[in-house]
C-alpha cells in the first residue's frame, strides 16, 4: 500500500467513532513503514464466523446488514463512501452476549464533495457498482449497491454477477443481468429477494440511503423478517475459498474502453 493511501486512511480514520466501525487505537513509523494500529476483531471475517457456527437465517442475515447499514449512515453522514465494501472488509466482534459487525479497512474511502470523483477500479469487480466499473463519478449510494452484492452472496452462497472473466463480471454488473436461481434461493422469501433488487439499481440516485434502508425496509427488522428456516451456508464456504485464491487484478482504463463499445454494440 502507497504512503499517501495510508496516509489518507489515517485521516479519515482519526475523523470516525462508532460502534460498528473498527477504530484506530495508535499509530508509529518504523524506516520502512507506517503502521495503524486497530481494534482487534475476536471473531474475524463475517463469513468465516457464519460458516464456523452455521444456523445461518433471513433473520440473521438481516441483523448484519443492519449493523453495515448502521456504519454506512454514519459514514455517508459525514459525505465519506467506503468504496470497498466486501466480504473481506467486514469483521466481527464479541461483545457480551451478543456479536457486532464492523466495517474496516478505509484505504479507498473518500471525502465526497461537489466535485465529481472517479474511483479507480482496483482488484476484483465482483462488488463494484456499475458506476465504479465504468469510470463515471461514483455517489455515497455506491456502497448501497456494494450491500445488495453482499445481501445476495449471504442469502444464496453465490456470487449474483460473476463469470468466467473479469470482462464478462463487469459486463453482467453494467448490464444488470442477474437472477435468483431457483436451487440456491427456493427458501428465501420474496421480501429478502426484494431488498436486493431495491439495491442493485444501475442507478446510484435511485438506490436507497442507508438511512432509508434502516428506516423504512420491514425485512431488516426481527418483528418481521421472515425466513426462520436455516439457509444453506455449504456454498458460502466455496465463496470463501475461491476468495482466498482469487488474484487481485486491477483492470484499467482499457478494460473500461472494451465495455463501452460492448455496451454500445460496436463489438
Amino acid at each position: 500500500m502507497r504512503r499517501e493511501q495510508v496516509m489518507r486512511e489515517l485521516n479519515v480514520l482519526r475523523c470516525l467513532q462508532h460502534p460498528n466501525v473498527v477504530g484506530l487505537l495508535d499509530t508509529f513509523e518504523t524506516n520502512t513503514s507506517y503502521v495503524l494500529v486497530l481494534e482487534m476483531a475476536d471473531q474475524g471475517r463475517l463469513l468465516d464466523y457464519i460458516v464456523s457456527w452455521g444456523n445461518l437465517t433471513e433473520e440473521k442475515v438481516a441483523l448484519y446488514l443492519r449493523d453495515i447499514l448502521e456504519a454506512l449512515h454514519y459514514l455517508h453522514t459525514c459525505r465519506i463512501a467506503h468504496l470497498d465494501l466486501k466480504p473481506e472488509n467486514i469483521v466481527v466482534e464479541q461483545a457480551s452476549a451478543h456479536s457486532v459487525v464492523k466495517l474496516t479497512d478505509f484505504g479507498d474511502a473518500m471525502l465526497l464533495s461537489s466535485s465529481p470523483y472517479i474511483h479507480p477500479l482496483v482488484g476484483s469487480p465482483e462488488f463494484s457498482a456499475p458506476e465504479v466499473v465504468l469510470g463515471e463519478p461514483v455517489a455515497l449510494t455506491s456502497d448501497l449497491w456494494s450491500v445488495g452484492v453482499l445481501a445476495y452472496v449471504l442469502l444464496s452462497g453465490a456470487s449474483p454477477f460473476l463469470d468466467e472473466s473479469v470482462e464478462e463480471t463487469c459486463l453482467n454488473i453494467c448490464r444488470l443481468d442477474f437472477s435468483f436461481p431457483g436451487d440456491y434461493f427456493g427458501g428465501v422469501s420474496r421480501a429478502a429477494r426484494d431488498f436486493v433488487r431495491l439495491l442493485l439499481h444501475s442507478e446510484a440516485a435511485r438506490r436507497p440511503s442507508a438511512q432509508a434502508c434502516l428506516q423504512g425496509e420491514p425485512w431488516l427488522h426481527p418483528r418481521v423478517a421472515s425466513g426462520l428456516a436455516r439457509l444453506d451456508t455449504a456454498r458460502l464456504v466455496a465463496f470463501i475459498e475461491r476468495r482466498k485464491h482469487q488474484s487481485d487484478m486491477r483492470p484499467m482504463d482499457n478494460l473500461r474502453a472494451f465495455l463501452r463499445s460492448r455496451l454500445l454494440g460496436k463489438a
